[in-house]
């Protein structure tokens, strides 16, 4: 096998560090490897900057790996008047549908309308008539209660009307960080995991650097910068406070659980009102299996530790389902495993946390420009809106590249008779440029999928060797969803992935069995069903 074309190559810490660990100088250095700072590595280098990203855990280990996976206009935004941020939405929406194909892949809603129950016929005439003006696009229909129900026969029947169907997208929320990255690299740009900001050096009142500890490597070192952006999220509030009171964080959690879809069958999502508090729930088909979610509560537990589930946050989940589709009597032991994202929401004062805005927050300080709040969707208009608050300490900062792809178009048509189009156009989606080096070398073996989940072999092979892989969770959490997909974790696949992964990180026996022990405690801990956890 030739050796693999990506990014984060054997010896890429210490190479890194060997060339700029000594007081290096940058134009800018990003606090924060989830989408927000990888939307602003990629923006920084295109505007002919000089930038590195540093993120005390891995890549996307935060939210950005823990969001309701989708890419939307945010259809409820509209009843709390958030017009701007809808609009915003839909339009970043169908960019990243035409740039990243296989990524970003359309996802269809239906919005069931019952008697004498919310959300009325007219309101929902109303919303998608403006999400579909909002997109320039006719994407939403009527559907009578006939066709509703023959499309989703588990459905509750009783004072059905018909439906509304809506299109949004969803993705691979770490994947799509991953991607990003890579683009910024290409192009000239650094990202480093597991290196945490110990703390922001200044002199006077201005921020001119960090000092960091690599957590992998057991090493300190300093990094100047012109300016240094906080786009840490949730714990945005760790280097600085919030100029007002009003624009302090509200760290909200959102739990979804995960079934098979043999036992929820779905052919397209569908989003309804809970009935004890008509918040918005949905379920849709993601990645072969159906994903529900999700809550809107208050996170108060301290944000260093790994968000979870609370066993009454999964009964107000199965129970939402079980009322709207009462001949499924989905229980817990049906669900293959959960995860929980905190979201990095600036409070507006709303007593009720699903009617917080979510627009992103700026808080500029000499130096500094602190990124909190915001969507997964528009990642794009928040990096530009940084760079712009950064202008002042960089003159020399190029102007906007608003019409330039949001990702890098794949330049090359690879075709591999072994795998299917839909296979090609998703491993083109997921890896970009990239695609060619997971796929070199592979093996017949190798492009078979793993189990039920549209995941290869190669794909793991490729991650362990070129995409800053140091333990299990990286690999079977984030570079792939196999952890999610896959019962306890995906436990069965240990001994069939070992001399793989063994080989690629150079990890003793001794090594795999600690990584094993650590990875089954974690996943346990954290994302295992409602009754055993």
């Amino acid at each position: 096998m030739k050796t693999a074309l990506g990014g984060w190559p054997a010896g890429w810490r210490e190479d890194f560090w060997s060339r700029h660990g000594s007081d290096s100088s940058w134009d800018l250095i990003i606090i924060g490897g989830g989408i927000s700072g990888a939307g602003i590595l990629r923006e920084a280098i295109r505007r002919g900057l000089n930038a590195v990203l540093v993120e005390q855990g891995d890549f996307a280990s935060g939210t950005s790996s823990r969001s309701s996976k989708l890419v939307h206009g945010g259809l409820r935004y509209l009843a709390t008047g958030d017009w701007k941020l809808t609009l915003e939405s839909v339009r970043e929406r169908q960019r990243l549908l035409e740039d990243a194909p296989g990524l970003v892949q359309p996802q269809r809603f239906l919005v069931p309308i019952y008697a004498h129950s919310k959300p009325r016929d007219w309101e929902m005439r109303v919303g998608l008539g403006l999400y579909d003006a909002f997109a320039r696009k006719r994407l939403c229909y009527r559907l009578d209660a006939e066709t509703t129900q023959r499309l989703n026969p588990t459905l509750g029947a009783d004072g059905l009307l018909g439906a509304y169907s809506f299109q949004d997208a969803d993705t691979d929320d770490a994947r799509l960080v991953l991607r990003v990255l890579r683009d910024a690299q290409r192009a000239g740009g650094h990202a480093l995991n597991y290196v945490r900001v110990a703390e922001i050096l200044r002199e006077g009142d201005t921020a001119v650097g960090v000092r960091v500890y690599d957590r992998i490597a057991d090493q300190n070192h300093t990094l100047r910068a012109a300016v240094v952006i906080n786009a840490t999220g949730v714990w945005a509030e760790n280097f600085t406070r919030a100029p007002e009171h009003k624009n302090q964080l509200r760290p909200l959690r959102g739990s979804h659980l995960i079934v098979p879809q043999w036992r929820f069958p779905l052919g397209q999502g569908i989003s309804w009102q809970h009935h004890e508090d008509r918040r918005n729930i949905f379920v849709y088909p993601w990645a072969n299996v159906a994903l529900i979610g999700t809550t809107d509560i208050d996170h108060n537990t301290a944000l260093d530790d790994e968000p979870r589930h609370t066993a009454a946050e999964a009964r107000y989940l199965l129970e939402a389902v079980n009322r709207r589709f009462p001949q499924l009597q989905l229980r817990a032991t049906d669900v293959i495993s959960t995860y929980a994202g905190v979201r990095p929401v600036v409070t507006s004062g709303a007593a009720d946390p699903s009617d917080e805005s979510r627009e992103s927050a700026l808080w500029v300080e000499p130096g500094l420009v602190t990124l909190s709040g915001g969507k997964l969707t528009t990642f794009r208009v928040a990096a530009q809106q940084v760079l712009e608050a950064a202008r002042p300490f960089l003159p020399h900062i190029a102007a906007s590249t608003n019409d330039s792809p949001i990702l890098d178009p794949n330049t090359t048509a690879l075709i591999d008779n072994r795998l299917s189009p839909a296979a090609m156009q998703r491993l083109q989606g997921l890896y970009g440029h990239d695609t060619e080096a997971v796929l070199d070398g592979a093996t017949a073996a190798e492009l078979q999928t793993i189990g039920p989940t549209p995941h290869l072999w190669c794909e793991l092979r490729y991650a362990a060797q070129d995409e800053a892989v140091t333990n299990l969770g990286d690999l079977l959490l984030r570079r792939t969803r196999l952890g999610l997909l896959l019962p306890q974790g995906g436990a069965a696949l240990l001994n069939p992935i070992r001399p793989l992964v063994q080989q690629a990180l150079g990890w003793t026996d001794s090594r795999w069995g600690e990584e094993c022990e650590h990875y089954r405690a974690h996943w346990q801990a954290v994302h295992a069903p409602p009754e055993a956890a």
